[in-house]
């Protein structure tokens, strides 16, 4: 587990609020972001006691979902309950955290929430 979990979500909050149109907000009792009223951001800590803290982020699809998984098990973990929407969960927790990575993920998550307009005008 993170040994802070706000420094995390500072971070997470700083990334996802840099690009245009979104917003935070609470869901199911934890911070998310959104875009134009679409979410692409989730930020879970010890979520349902799972001694975790993660970023969960939108992917293609199941494919890639089991690719990350599989190339990277101690980084990627399939979330609960929104998995099966195409979901991963990230592992923000290590001292050594790629924020690089973790922001790349946060934007391709935006990407596939965004409206075309957005996309169309250069993203971000």
């Amino acid at each position: 587990m993170h040994p802070d979990p706000d420094a995390a979500l500072e971070r997470v909050r700083a990334i996802c609020l840099a690009l245009p149109e979104t917003s935070e907000k609470v869901s199911h009792g934890i911070p998310a972001f959104q875009v134009a009223g679409k979410m692409f951001a989730y930020f879970r800590h010890d979520h349902h006691g799972d001694r975790t803290t993660v970023v969960c982020v939108k992917t293609s699809g199941r494919e890639e979902q089991d690719m990350l998984i599989e190339a990277d098990p101690d980084l990627y973990s399939w979330p609960a309950y929104i998995g099966p929407a195409g979901w991963i969960a990230v592992d923000i927790a290590p001292p050594g955290t790629d924020w690089a990575h973790i922001e790349d993920r946060i934007v391709r998550s935006w990407e596939f929430a965004a409206p075309r307009r957005l996309l169309e005008a250069g993203g971000r």
